[in-house]
């Protein structure tokens, strides 16, 4: 067994945000013709972003979840990110998002086989 220590390595934030208001989903899609919004099989939008990169899911009433980003900081500033550019889109979002983080997915190598079926 090595004596180094295992590096935990986070791969995933979940991030919540509200906006308090309501959002017009169909007005998001037309002025950002790259958020998916397909109202019949899901009731969000996905905003994607490449900086930091990660997706967020918009919904009509003013709640959004960011994931995919890799630190809470990232995650922040990603919904941070969404809510800039929808208000460069002539958007109106009067508030700013408040930001919680709800997930954290991390992983760890332990550099041997563990044998959950024998706990």
């Amino acid at each position: 067994m090595s004596t180094t220590n295992p590096i935990i390595e986070i791969v995933n934030v979940v991030a919540s945000a509200v906006l308090g208001q309501k959002l017009d989903l169909n007005d998001i899609q037309k002025k950002f013709p790259d958020v998916e919004y397909h109202p019949d099989t899901f009731p969000g939008a996905v905003f994607r972003l490449k900086n930091p990169k990660s997706s967020t899911l918009l919904f009509s009433t003013g709640k959004m979840v960011n994931t995919g980003t890799r630190s809470e900081e990232s995650a922040v500033k990603a919904v941070n990110t969404v809510v800039v550019k929808l208000r460069k889109g002539k958007i109106k979002i009067k508030k700013d998002a408040v930001v919680t983080i709800q997930n954290i997915v991390s992983s760890i190598n332990l550099g041997r086989h563990i044998h959950l079926e024998l706990q």
